[in-house]
Formats: C-alpha cells, sequence, structure tokens
C-alpha cells in the first residue's frame, strides 16, 4: 500500500492551516511513520517556518508542475529537502507557485499533475501531508484530486464557517468529476475552553459536520508561536504541552481511518 495523502485546506486563512500541516507530520514521524510535506502555498509560510527560503533553494514544488512532466524520478531528489534532525522530508514551495494559473491554462490533464507525479514517492512514505493555498485554483484542486483525505482545520470563531462554505462549494463542482466523492473531516482549531462564542461554535460544528468531523479539538498554545519563531515544531520545544499532545491525539485518530 502506498502513502496516504492528506490534504490541509481552507479558503479562509489564519485558521491553523500550516501549523496543523507541520504538527501533524511531526506528530506523524513521532509514530514511526515516513513523513513528506509538500508546501503548495505560494506564500511558502510552511518552508520560511521551517527555515527553507525558495529564492536559495535548487529545487521547489514550482519543478514538479512547470516540467513536461518526464524523468519524474530525477526531479523528485532535487526538490526534496530535510535538515538535520527534521524528522520528515519537505517539498518546499515558491512565489512562482502563484504564476501556474496562467503557464497551465492550456495543459492536458493539469489537474491531475500532483496525482501522477506522486506515483514516483508513494512507496517512499506512509503519509505526505500538502499544505493547501488559501484560495481555490489548479494547486487547490490538484491537492484535492491526490488526496485520499481532505483536512479542513476551522477556527472556532462565526466567521471561519464562511470559509467552510467556499471549500464545500469548491468539493462539490469536484466530486461530478471525481469516480469517488471527497473523503474530508473538520479539525476544530485555536479553541478557547473559557469563550462562550467558542463553545457555540464548536457545538455548531459537530452538529454539521457529524462523523465529518475529528473528535481531537486543537486549543490555543502559545507554545505553537514559541516554535515557530524558533524554526521549529511544538514537539521540538514541550512535547508534554496542550497543543502537542492535541496533535497526537489527531494523529492516533487518523491512524486508524484505514
Amino acid at each position: 500500500m502506498g502513502a496516504r495523502v492528506l490534504a490541509v485546506a481552507n479558503q479562509k486563512g489564519g485558521v491553523g492551516k500550516t501549523t496543523t500541516t507541520l504538527t501533524l507530520a511531526a506528530a506523524l514521524a513521532d509514530r514511526g511513520n515516513r513523513v513528506l510535506i509538500m508546501d503548495l502555498d505560494p506564500h511558502a509560510c510552511a518552508s520560511v517556518h521551517l527555515r527553507y527560503y525558495p529564492e536559495e533553494l535548487v529545487g521547489t514544488a514550482y519543478d514538479l508542475f512547470s516540467g513536461d512532466g518526464q524523468d519524474t524520478a530525477a526531479l523528485w531528489k532535487q526538490i526534496r529537502h530535510r535538515h538535520e534532525m527534521q524528522p520528515f522530508d519537505v517539498v518546499p514551495a515558491h512565489i512562482r507557485l502563484s504564476e501556474l494559473e496562467v503557464d497551465l491554462r492550456s495543459r492536458k490533464g493539469k489537474g491531475t499533475i500532483l496525482q501522477q507525479a506522486l506515483k514516483a514517492v508513494e512507496d517512499d512514505y506512509d503519509y505526505i501531508v500538502l499544505d493547501c493555498p488559501p484560495h481555490v485554483g489548479i494547486l487547490l484542486v490538484n491537492a484535492i484530486v491526490a488526496a485520499d483525505l481532505l483536512i479542513i482545520p476551522i477556527q472556532t470563531d462565526f466567521l471561519a464557517l464562511h470559509g467552510l462554505k467556499l471549500l464545500f462549494d469548491t468539493v462539490r463542482v469536484l466530486n461530478k468529476a471525481m469516480p469517488e466523492p471527497v473523503r474530508y473531516k473538520a479539525l476544530a482549531t485555536m479553541y478557547d475552553k473559557r469563550a462562550g462564542a467558542c463553545n457555540r461554535v464548536l457545538d455548531l460544528i459537530g452538529r454539521k459536520m457529524g462523523d465529518n468531523m475529528f473528535r481531537s479539538v486543537i486549543g490555543i498554545d502559545t507554545k505553537f508561536r514559541e516554535a515557530s519563531a524558533q524554526g521549529k515544531v511544538i514537539y521540538d520545544i514541550d512535547r508534554n504541552s496542550r497543543g502537542a499532545k492535541a496533535y497526537e491525539a489527531l494523529a492516533e485518530e487518523i491512524a486508524t481511518l484505514w
């Protein structure tokens, strides 16, 4: 069995999308899994967090989409990176990913480029985690088409529910063209149990999503910010913190899905 592909996406920014990508990847690696992170967001937040600066790199995710699909194996060797002590491989993003809407306009099968490319490395990993851009476009479509599971981080805030509707509109359109419906689960993030509004939104999301919502809830934890400032993930600075434990629980939930 090849790698399980997890796409982390929400069309509203600031919901913990990149934090979820990085921390979940680290939690999965901590369980002994081989993990690859792919940063598909032109803003490259995940890449910069991990201290991969696109302008200094020979290979990035952009090369995977801009190539002609020939010699994919050689290309993967160029675009995968790993710093010392990191528990996962990383394919960093590049600002030029934002040009793909125009560059790929007339390319045949442009929505399945990533799905096809991942076949060359699917046996190298147990999980491939995709950090998706926060807007509809060719990159988000590629990620959802390639994914075994779409993970939707939702901030426990009323405004966050609007981004959820936009994403579901995209999924509905894709489902008409895909052989099987997109499998998805929502993840409540930035939860503050002391705030009444957070509790009401958490209850509302739970009723709306039912079984399509993770039991794990990610609370607010200042350790996430501290880790980011140091170019690390939360396990590197405090593996007993609330945030670390919450993502451990999420990794455990995901392991039971297949």
